[in-house]
């Protein structure tokens, strides 16, 4: 048990991104719109005026007062080291062919979407109330790894959304036996409309939240034991001191994008997004 647990936790880790190992890619490959989020707007494969020589950002201490919350709100999976280092085998985007670049940049998205695949079915392996789907997802989770590691060529003609469709298939089954045993009603709240709903101190334990929209919902100490979470929008959703003990599911992108509190229970595998400790 001990052992996989350290496994689980490896795993991670290399599902987390890397900027030191990393070319900038999520600073040049994606496109954003002036809003709320971003000061400016900027065309994909454009580098961010903010972005450094050596691929760093000029302002990252300071990205939310600048007008950039969104950039700190984003995390690739790990896709960017992976992109950087292993396919395009440590060749920088700025110093070879146009070509080179261009495809650097189309296939950095793609790798994102599957490294947020792995993220999941590592979870879901760690599970134990999934163990009797744990062969098919290793599987799942081999095939992806698989897909993940194929040359540029490959993964630009890869139909990632097929893919996606094939293993969240499998994430549903996981979802069903883990949220079986949870106390509670186990709402079903899949695609909600939830948008700044009034769900202070709700009971949402073993509920699938799978897609909602909790855009500026208030979650205020709401049970969020053992919920899917999968595709939830929680942008300025409040999650102070809310329960999200074994919600499984959730990314660290989610809870970047919400407001929280030194009380918000989160899963051991997430971390308390920094700007939430300057709210308290």
């Amino acid at each position: 048990m001990l052992n996989g647990m350290r496994d689980h936790q490896a795993a991670r880790a290399e599902l987390r991104g890397a900027c030191e190992r990393c070319f900038g890619l999520c600073c040049v490959a994606l496109p954003f719109a002036a809003s709320a989020d971003f000061a400016v707007s900027k065309d994909a494969g454009t580098p961010c005026r903010n972005l450094r020589d050596d691929h760093r950002c000029g302002i990252h201490a300071t990205l939310r007062q600048k007008g950039f919350a969104g950039c700190t709100v984003y995390d690739c999976f790990g896709a960017g080291q992976r992109v950087s280092q292993i396919t395009f085998e440590g060749r920088d985007w700025r110093t070879g062919p146009p070509e080179r670049a261009r495809r650097m940049f189309d296939v950095f998205p793609v790798v994102r979407q599957l490294h947020e695949l792995l993220w999941y079915l590592t979870e879901a392996l760690a599970l134990p109330a999934a163990r009797s789907l744990h062969g098919e997802l290793r599987t799942a989770l081999e095939r992806t790894e698989e897909l993940a590691g194929g040359t540029p060529e490959q993964l630009a003609a890869l139909d990632v959304a097929a893919h996606r469709q094939e293993v969240n298939v499998l994430l549903l089954r996981t979802s069903e036996l883990a949220r079986a045993g949870t106390k509670g009603r186990r709402k079903d709240r899949r695609g909600a409309d939830l948008v700044g709903a009034r769900l202070k101190g709700a009971d949402l334990r073993g509920a699938t939240l799978r897609g909602a929209y909790l855009i500026a919902a208030d979650l205020t100490g709401a049970d969020l034991r053992g919920a899917d979470l999968i595709g939830a929008d929680l942008r300025d959703a409040d999650l102070t001191d809310a329960d999200l003990t074994g919600a499984f599911f959730l990314t660290q992108p989610q809870l970047n994008a919400a407001r929280g509190s030194a009380g918000t229970r989160l899963p051991a595998s997430l971390t308390r997004p920094g700007h939430w400790v300057a709210q308290v």
